[in-house]
């Protein structure tokens, strides 16, 4: 008896092992994350859905002449589902591989499939992915704002799987992102109107759009930014209407635009640019910007920092992590893509752990989005009248050690409000332009 009841102590202990092993959902952040990262109160919903535009131009690969075609966009959308749903799903999805060919992986996920959504109003995010990724590696993001009572729309470009470097590779995804977001974000709008699906939860009226890399290229030209006139002829045609000097400039736009945030977004893609010379300038919508200082695919200084300091209409902050590169928006290498450097680029840092680049950008996210959009005047003191390092600050009479309590901010304290004191550094948050009344 005492051997058998041995056995099973033992095996209860491998399988509360094993439990610990298995990978949590990159939307739950761990216990040393910002205060604003932690989940929401809504249990969250995810359903698909397919966005058709009709004959639309799509610069191919192999150099011919766009023709025009339908543009079938799927869509994931997370949102804040009814109370007593269950949750838990698993994603699937695939990146290309160092051959080109995809390498498929899995996600964990919070959100329920097709659950019901909570009846109410909730403002609409565009979430734009960037070159050749896919929706579900931002599901961190996406589920973690559909709990905080968001309506996440994040469509799936479908970029070639050949390398970017080349012009012909280029020319699809410049020429389809801006495009493809502006009328993204019209047709969730008109759906919501109409009261379809999870979108009937969705405020028109109040949109933000998120861009990762290309697709913060496309949420600032969609935001207003004024493209360069030599993306005409560089996306063979398709642009020409829509660049600075366009006829059809003004319809890149989104209505109800009331914020942008964009992490890695391009200010010239390697030797081409990709803004006018007062580009930023035209973008009134206040702005996130978030950069991994050694971002050697976008740039830090010039790159992402010029894109900030240019935007001279408008509130914006710069969030940078000290030391980051380019991969700072997707969730951790899952298991299947940890066998080859390539695989493992995609997604891990040289630097930084991947659970923290997330859970301080979700703070950061919350706490912008909130503030801008939702009109929450409480989230101000998370943004603004910030020491720019988060090294610096003091809280005089704080407990030490390992103290997990957060930061209240000034008058108490001038460490970062929401961040544990030992939990702060590496991090520059600066802003620019008039708070908006």
């Amino acid at each position: 008896m005492a051997r058998w009841s041995r056995a099973v102590a033992g095996l209860g202990m491998a399988l509360a092992l094993m439990a610990a092993a298995e990978p949590d959902a990159p939307a739950r952040p761990g216990v040393d994350a910002p205060e604003l990262a932690a989940l929401g109160r809504y249990p969250i919903g995810v359903a698909d859905m397919v966005f058709v535009q009709r004959d639309q131009l799509y610069p191919l690969a192999d150099g011919s002449d766009p023709r025009p075609a339908d543009r079938r966009l799927a869509v994931k959308i997370w949102y804040p589902a009814a109370a007593g749903a269950g949750g838990g799903t698993t994603y699937r999805t695939a990146l290309p591989g160092e051959d080109g060919r995809p390498v498929a992986f899995s996600v964990p996920g919070l959100a329920t499939p097709r659950s019901a959504p909570v009846r109410g109003r909730f403002p609409l995010v565009i979430l734009a992915h960037g070159y050749s990724n896919t929706p579900e590696i931002l599901s961190w993001l996406g589920e973690n704002l559909a709990s905080k009572g968001y309506v996440v729309v994040a469509p799936a470009f479908a970029d070639p799987s050949i390398t970017i470097r080349t012009p012909e590779a280029q020319a699809g995804p410049l020429a389809r992102r801006p495009l493809d977001i502006v009328f993204v974000a019209a047709e969730a709008q008109r759906r919501a109107r109409a009261g379809e699906g999870p979108l009937a939860a969705a405020d028109p009226g109040a949109t933000a759009l998120i861009g990762y890399s290309m697709g913060g290229y496309g949420a600032l030209a969609a935001a207003g930014g004024r493209l360069a006139s030599s993306l005409g002829p560089a996306t063979r045609g398709v642009l020409t209407p829509y660049v600075a000097d366009g006829v059809q400039r003004a319809a890149l736009r989104v209505d109800g635009l009331k914020a942008v945030v964009v992490i890695a977004p391009p200010s010239n893609l390697r030797d081409r640019v990709l803004w006018a010379e007062d580009g930023m300038a035209s973008i009134t919508a206040p702005t996130l910007f978030i950069v991994g200082s050694q971002d050697r695919v976008v740039g830090y200084d010039p790159g992402v920092r010029t894109l900030f300091d240019r935007a001279s209409a408008t509130r914006r902050y710069l969030l940078t992590f000290r030391d980051a590169g380019h991969s700072i928006a997707l969730v951790g290498a899952p298991a299947e893509m940890r066998r080859s450097f390539w695989d493992l680029d995609w997604f891990e840092d040289a630097v930084w752990r991947k659970d923290r680049l997330l859970a301080v950008q979700t703070h950061f996210i919350t706490a912008f989005l909130d503030r801008y959009v939702k009109g929450d005047a409480t989230r101000a003191g998370y943004l603004d009248g910030l020491v720019p390092d988060s090294s610096a600050g003091s809280w005089p009479n704080s407990p030490v050690g390992r103290y997990a309590g957060y930061s209240p901010g000034p008058p108490a304290s001038t460490i970062w409000k929401g961040f544990q004191p030992s939990r702060r550094a590496g991090l520059l948050f600066e802003a620019l332009g008039q708070i908006p009344r």
